[in-house]
């Protein structure tokens, strides 16, 4: 017999918020989970209702996501508290009492979003839940149960209404991965340069790449290489290539305000190193992305990229406008190649033919694409 679904709630940092879908559903792709949306959901609020099968399937999700600050199982959710309090009261209370023994500690915290609470008020909330059958002891640190009471006042920071739009209350289960974000900081990292990624943003496209042990990534306009730092965490082995010789040689300008000059040891592996992820590096080579590099039997199983758009790096590839020209045998050995201007077009057409080339199939393609956002329609381009 088929075990009935049950009713979650995850609650969403509010950041990027234009790549919750695609990362949630990339990562639901990859691990083979079904999920169900409870009601449709609207992307400017930070919660999903939502239906899982088992708790496990939602775990594995929760463990990879970065939007997802953390989950819950929900045991009522009201438009105002009194009606909130009576779903809970009425709620079966076989499903309540395995977190309720004797012997399990328990906590319940209170969350408000876009409105602030004093403390003395967060103890009067709390005092409102005494109808509950606990029966273990209180533990503030580390307890058995967590229990969440959530209340959310929209998205207007400096005009909330009085009363809240919708509150929430269930079990914790699980944490987002958010504190990797901290951990990957560009503040601390030791070789950045002006356009490194965002910790945050790599990691979401390496989700959306679905990344995962034992893959082989390439980043072909590597940078600083944040991107590979991303696919390293989620267990890729990952490569690289630029034709920007000084950045891949930590040669350039100093990005950081106060750094003088670069260290000596600065460098895409010394990232690796830092982060404990040199078992997961490959390589990085220089190479221009408009000549043919790479053996036509090679396959990779994700690319991820951002590549140069002509503001803060050049679009460059070897080349001349000079006809018929060539280097005499004198000069090879100190011969510097010339470059010109590599087009947005070019390197994006460049990019989709090495893709269906050397991607494995199923392998996916994520990268960066500019554009005029007074003449980007998102309905236009997805048709």
């Amino acid at each position: 017999m088929n075990k009935p679904w049950k009713k979650y709630l995850l609650w969403f940092a509010q950041e990027h918020i234009e790549f919750r879908f695609e990362e949630i559903d990339s990562l639901l792709s990859m691990f083979q989970i079904k999920m169900r949306h409870f009601k449709e959901p609207d992307n400017t609020a930070p919660y999903w209702i939502v239906e899982f099968e088992s708790e496990s399937d939602l775990k594995r999700l929760v463990s990879r996501s970065v939007s997802i600050r953390s989950c819950m199982e929900l045991w009522a959710h009201a438009k105002d508290i009194q009606s909130l309090h009576c779903q809970l009261q009425n709620f079966p209370k076989q499903l309540m009492e395995p977190y309720f023994q004797p012997h399990l500690s328990f906590k319940i915290e209170v969350e408000t979003f876009c409105r602030h609470f004093s403390q003395k008020e967060k103890i009067n909330k709390l005092e409102s839940f005494s109808y509950l059958p606990v029966q273990g002891p209180v533990k503030l640190k580390d307890p058995d149960v967590c229990l969440h009471y959530i209340e959310y006042y929209g998205t207007r920071a400096n005009d909330p209404p009085e009363n809240p739009y919708d509150v929430f209350f269930g079990r914790w289960i699980a944490n987002g991965l958010r504190q990797l974000i901290r951990k990957l900081s560009l503040k601390t990292r030791k070789f950045i340069g002006n356009t490194s990624m965002d910790p945050q943003l790599s990691l979401l496209m390496a989700n959306q790449a679905q990344v995962k042990d034992g893959d082989i990534v390439l980043d072909p306009f590597v940078g600083s290489g944040s991107l590979l730092v991303a696919a390293a965490e989620f267990g890729g082995f990952v490569l690289g290539g630029d034709i920007d010789y000084l950045m891949l040689h930590a040669r350039t300008r100093p990005s950081r305000i106060k750094q003088k000059e670069r260290a000596a040891d600065e460098s895409i592996k010394a990232n690796m190193e830092q982060y404990n992820l040199q078992h997961k590096y490959l390589d990085v080579l220089i190479n221009d992305f408009a000549s043919s590099f790479w053996r036509d039997d090679v396959e990779f199983d994700s690319i991820i990229t951002d590549p140069p758009y002509g503001i803060r790096e050049a679009t460059e590839r070897v080349g001349t406008s000079k006809e018929n020209f060539t280097v005499s045998e004198k000069h090879l050995p100190t011969h510097i190649p010339a470059k010109i201007e590599y087009g947005i077009s070019s390197i994006y057409n460049d990019l989709l033919k090495f893709a269906a080339k050397h991607l494995r199939l199923g392998g996916r393609l994520v990268c960066w694409f500019p554009v005029f956002r007074e003449d980007y329609s998102e309905a236009v381009n997805k048709s």
